[in-house]
């Protein structure tokens, strides 16, 4: 049978982005005593300065996203009320509501109105 055996890290080569960062950045001299306190405002800094841009930039889209959708709603809404418009420009015309009433007995008369004057 096989005996287990123990490998050392140091045979194996690390690949991948954090194992280039720690092969490339000083960050064992950094922290040696710890955690350096004067930066931890700085940073928070900086991750609220990028929390506020991610969440400006999430409204932004969505409001371009609104503002499209509403742009051809109006575009639609103007189509309607320009056909609703001219229907009933045409509808109002005298010879139509003639043609309209027709039916219900109701005709021109050809004579012109009559003027009523009271006398006092």
């Amino acid at each position: 049978m096989a005996k287990n055996t123990y490998k050392s890290h140091k045979s194996q080569k690390k690949t991948g982005l954090f194992a280039y960062l720690e092969r490339t950045l000083p960050f064992q001299e950094l922290f040696v005593d710890g955690l350096p306190v004067r930066y931890v405002l700085l940073v928070l800094y900086i991750l609220l300065l990028g929390l506020f841009y991610v969440g400006n930039t999430h409204y932004h889209e969505k409001m371009v996203r609104q503002i499209d959708r509403l742009e051809q709603e109006v575009g639609v809404l103007r189509v309607d009320f320009t056909a609703l418009k001219a229907s009933y420009m045409l509808d109002s015309k005298q010879s139509t509501v003639a043609k309209r009433v027709a039916p219900l007995g109701i005709y021109e008369t050809n004579r012109p109105p009559m003027k009523i004057k009271l006398q006092q």
